[in-house]
Order: structure tokens, then C-alpha cells, then sequence
């Protein structure tokens, strides 16, 4: 019962950190670092004794490691059913350690209810380890919706000045691309039901029903819409600036780091498992997109003067890589955007976190309003420029492995796509150069004296940067981990080449 508890822990932390608020201030912060330190235990107990190369469950694909399933709605074949292998692992691994660090970079931004707050993080945080467990597809998708409402109060509570605005439009991009995928869930289900005449929304029954081309065709997009929304990937990127622009930075953190993932999660997990074919139909238009989320971003965010909205548009350019690599129909594709969803979720988490303190200290988010920071923060300032670089893939960091390995499985398949994708090798130190030139370097332009990192902030960045560089060094274990769920499904695809 691990999984379950996995899940039950952030929900009671959450409740035990709201209601610690009545008794003291403080005490909701250090509830909600407990509820992740025993979540953190569990989390490896996964990995302890056991290897993604182990024998799996029997009767499953994929080298899935444990299962709970109990029964819940057997009347309409809805149950409780949980599963993990190494590539829910790996995001339960990433999620665990940005809770870590939403909560230190939130430590003394959020001083109005606070209790509230951590509710809602830790809330956010179940609801996405939720979906990374959940292989029932109504399960599944009440854990997508766990995560959204959370998200919404973070960003229309302690947002900035227009996060009413910016709230509201993540949660129409959200549940509106939801809402297709419910319906193309429970038209799966009544497609089993006719082939098999039982209800199930479970995913290792759903994985074997026959569907016509031409159904099975709507039933990919509804989901592929909901997990591009998500990811995202243009042209349905627009709600993702505003909303990281005016989130608090844990809000930040937990969005870019972790939420994303969950929309190439579910393009890995659901989209070509179940509609094998009609991804590998769809995949030259996927791949088309991605290079476009690629390049486009990157060159918006060029043109950028808020160092997050920045962040942001070199989010949805990373998420293109991912994208690419898993229409890609290549082992190694798909084990490259695994790498890049976790370099991703480092690096850019550590950006926004960097942002979120220049924001505090400068109450500025502009980049007129910086200038020559390295004279007055040196630390803050060299922990900017180690993630800038990681960002645009400085070979010995994890986002380098990531995109490489992309682009070398995609050349295989498109050379024509694969080389405009490359392109963003060269916007891409374009923009690392306009963040680390107009903040850090040239006269300091802000009289005010500013405080460089305390011991919080430089133990919360330090633990990215050797977990970036850890990657980046070492990124065989990960692709031994999470092999197994990515050969059945480059097993699946070359199955279905022409």
C-alpha cells in the first residue's frame, strides 16, 4: 500500500499545515517540510532493493515494479488501481525534491496564510503524484483535476499584480483541453463495453481494444490536446507566460518543474500506448509542432524584458524537445525527453527560484531595473549564470544529454525537421546572453544595497546544481530505470512503420 500512501501523505500533510496555522505562524512551514521528508522515505523505499530491470508484475507490459488495486464503482468498472515502474518513479523522484524546494523559496515570501498555502502546494503536489500512479483512466483524470484547483489558488491568492487575470486563463486552457479528454475516456470505455460487454476504465484492458481508424484518429486528439495544453506546445502555449509570470515563485517552481511534465507523462503513457497507430499516422504534424514550440520560443523569449516570462518561453521551447522526441518512433528520442523532462524541471526550477529572489530584493521583475548584480550579489549572480547555462545545454549537464540524444533518435526519422529543430542551439545562447548581460553585468544601476544568498537559499540552489550536474554526468542510471516502460513502447511503435 506504499503507492496509496504515497498519495495520502500530501493530502493529510496539506490538512495538518492548514490547520497548524492556529497555532503558530511558522508552524505550517515545518509541517509541510515533514509531510515531504516521510514522502521522500517512501518514495525511495521504491528504488531501495529494486531496479527498473527487474522481472515485472505478472500479466503486465513493461517492467512495472508494484500494484494496488482495489474496487471503487465495480458497477461501471471504476476502481482504485495504482501501478508504478521506473518512469513514475523518476517523476515521483523530481516531484518530491521541487516540493523541497517551492517550500524553501516560499519561506518568508508567503506571510498571509500560510496554512493555506501549504495546503494547497502539498495538494498540488498529490494530485500529480496521483497521475503519475493512477492506470485507471477515471482515476487518472480526477488526479488531473486534483492538480489544477490547487494551482488556480496559488496563483490568484499569493500571485503579483495581474494573477487574477493569469489564474483564470490557466484554468479555461486547462479544463476546457480536460474536458475533450473525459469524453474521449469514456468513449474508450463504451468501445471496450461493446467489444467485451463489461465496463472498464482500466488501462491494461483499455490497451487491447479494437477501435476503427477513424475513431480511433478523435480519441488520440482528444487526448493529445489535453497533454499539448498542458505540456505546453504551440500553438496552445499562451496561458503558461502569464501564469508563471504572476505565480508565486513555489508556485513557479512546482508549475515549471512539475506540472509540465505530467502533459509528457500522459503523451508517453496514454497517447501512443493506446492509439498506436493513430499517433505514428499523426506523428510528422507532432514533430512539426515541436520544432515550432522549439524555435518560435525560443525566439520570443529573446524578446523578452521580465526575466520570468523569459523563464517561461525557454519552458515551452524545452518542452518542443520532448515533443519531437516522442513522435520521434526511437528508443533513443523517448529516452531523451525522459532526461529532458528531468534537467528541465531542474534547471528552470532553479531559474524561476533565482528569479523569485532578485523579485523580492529588487521588487522588480524587469531588467531595466537590474544591472551590474554581480557586484552586490556574486553568489546569487553565479548561481543565475550556472543555470542559464545549463538552460541552453552546456555539455556535462543534464539538459545537454537530453536534447542530444533527441536530436540524434529524430535524425533517424526526419532530417528535414531535426535540423531546423537544431537551430535552437543558436537562439538559445542568444537569450542566455541577454539574461546574464542585462542583469548581471554593466554599472549597477540600483542604489539600494541588497543581501546576497543565506544559508537556506544557497543550500536549496546547491542541491540543484549537483543533482543538474549528477545528470549530466551519470545519466546512464536514469536511462537504465525508466528502459523498460520506454522499450515496450519503441517496441509498439516499430511495430507499425510502413
Amino acid at each position: 500500500m506504499i503507492l496509496s500512501a504515497l498519495i495520502v501523505v500530501l493530502v493529510v500533510g496539506g490538512l495538518a499545515a492548514w490547520i497548524s496555522e492556529r497555532w503558530h505562524p511558522n508552524a505550517p512551514r515545518w509541517t509541510a517540510i515533514a509531510a515531504l521528508v516521510l514522502e521522500a522515505g517512501l518514495a525511495a523505499s521504491q528504488f531501495t532493493g529494486k531496479h527498473a530491470t527487474d522481472i515485472p508484475l505478472p500479466g503486465r507490459p513493461a517492467a512495472w515494479l508494484a500494484e494496488v488495486a482495489l474496487p471503487w464503482i465495480p458497477r461501471f468498472g471504476i476502481g482504485f488501481h495504482l501501478a508504478a515502474d521506473g518512469l513514475s518513479l523518476l517523476l515521483i523522484a523530481l516531484t518530491v525534491l521541487l516540493g523541497f524546494m517551492a517550500v524553501s523559496c516560499s519561506w518568508t515570501e508567503i506571510d498571509k496564510r500560510t496554512g493555506f498555502f501549504y495546503f494547497n502546494l502539498l495538494a498540488c503536489l498529490a494530485g500529480t503524484v496521483g497521475v503519475f500512479l493512477a492506470v485507471d483512466l477515471f482515476l487518472f483524470f480526477m488526479f488531473w483535476e486534483m492538480m489544477i484547483i490547487p494551482m488556480y489558488f496559488l496563483i490568484s491568492i499569493w500571485g503579483h499584480e495581474n494573477r487574477t487575470y493569469a489564474a483564470i486563463k490557466f484554468v479555461i486552457f486547462t479544463q476546457v483541453s480536460s474536458l475533450l479528454m473525459l469524453l474521449a475516456i469514456i468513449v474508450l470505455a463504451q468501445a471496450n463495453y461493446h467489444h467485451s460487454g463489461a465496463f472498464s476504465f482500466d488501462y491494461f484492458v483499455l490497451l487491447n481494444v479494437p477501435l476503427a481508424p477513424e475513431l480511433a484518429d478523435w480519441l488520440m486528439l482528444g487526448f493529445l490536446i489535453a497533454f499539448t495544453v498542458k505540456l505546453p506546445a504551440v500553438p496552445f502555449h499562451t496561458w503558461l507566460p502569464d501564469a508563471h509570470t504572476q505565480a508565486p515563485t513555489g508556485g513557479s517552481v512546482i508549475l515549471a518543474g512539475v506540472l509540465l511534465k505530467t502533459g509528457a507523462y500522459g503523451l508517453l503513457r496514454f497517447v501512443i500506448p493506446l492509439f498506436p497507430d493513430a499517433a505514428h499516422r499523426f506523428a510528422p504534424i507532432a514533430m512539426t509542432l515541436g520544432a515550432v514550440s522549439v524555435l518560435y520560443a525560443a525566439a520570443i523569449a529573446f524578446a523578452q524584458s521580465d526575466i520570468k516570462r523569459l523563464v517561461a518561453y525557454t519552458s515551452i521551447s524545452h518542452m518542443g524537445f520532448i515533443l519531437l522526441g516522442v513522435f520521434s518512433w526511437d528508443l533513443l528520442a523517448l529516452q531523451g525527453a525522459v532526461i529532458t523532462m528531468l534537467a528541465h524541471g531542474l534547471s528552470a526550477g532553479a531559474l524561476f527560484m533565482v528569479a523569485g529572489l532578485l523579485q523580492q530584493r529588487l521588487h522588480s521583475r524587469e531588467f531595466g531595473d537590474m544591472g551590474g548584480l554581480w557586484q552586490v550579489v556574486p553568489k546569487l549572480s553565479a548561481f543565475m549564470l550556472f543555470f542559464v547555462m545549463a538552460t541552453l545545454g552546456l555539455p556535462g549537464l543534464g539538459n545537454f544529454v537530453g536534447e542530444f540524444l533527441v536530436l540524434l533518435g529524430a535524425f533517424k526519422v526526419n532530417v528535414i525537421v531535426t535540423s531546423i529543430t537544431a537551430l535552437a542551439l543558436i537562439l538559445a545562447p542568444v537569450y542566455a546572453l541577454v539574461i546574464i548581460q542585462q542583469a548581471c553585468h554593466g554599472p549597477w544601476q540600483n542604489r539600494q544595497s541588497l543581501t546576497d544568498c543565506t544559508l537556506r537559499e544557497l543550500a536549496s540552489l546547491g542541491v540543484l546544481v549537483l543533482a543538474s550536474v549528477w545528470l549530466g554526468l551519470h545519466p546512464q542510471i536514469v536511462l537504465d530505470i525508466s528502459a523498460p516502460a520506454l522499450r515496450q513502447t519503441a517496441v509498439n511503435l516499430n511495430a507499425r512503420e510502413p
